[in-house]
């Protein structure tokens, strides 16, 4: 398979399965390759390894949900994967520049991580123009 359609693969499962914490070792069995491959394929095609781009879209999907409800931070906290708000809100800190309770407070929610399959720039083998 060639590698670009292989990580557009991995990524359409990841985006699908993001709620889940997909796992390399999860992911190497659902696509039938390496977790090393898999993760070297992916980091080729978007400069970042899949644990990065899982962490960074779930606090990205964190923040939205920082300013779209009212949950408390701690739930959104266990929910983004996190066993404390407090390693929560050093992630949080480092992706965003400021405490998720800041973050709430100025009511705009801005993407730190969109998903790649939103991005211009992500054509993966597609033909150009085609949505994910």
């Amino acid at each position: 398979m060639d590698q670009n359609k292989l990580a557009y693969r991995i990524l359409s499962y990841l985006e699908a399965h993001l709620e889940e914490n997909p796992t390399l070792d999860v992911l190497a069995e659902r696509l039938h390759y390496s977790k090393f491959y898999l993760n070297r394929v992916f980091q080729q095609a978007t400069g970042q390894s899949i644990g990065t781009y899982v962490r960074s879209r779930r606090l990205t999907e964190a923040a939205r949900r920082l300013v779209e409800t009212e949950c408390p931070i701690v739930e959104i906290a266990m929910d983004a994967g996190y066993h404390s708000q407090q390693s929560f809100t050093g992630a949080f800190r480092q992706l965003y520049g400021c405490s998720p309770q800041v973050y709430r407070n100025q009511r705009r929610f801005s993407p730190a991580c969109p998903p790649l399959t939103e991005r211009s720039s992500w054509n993966m083998g597609r033909p150009e123009g085609r949505a994910a």
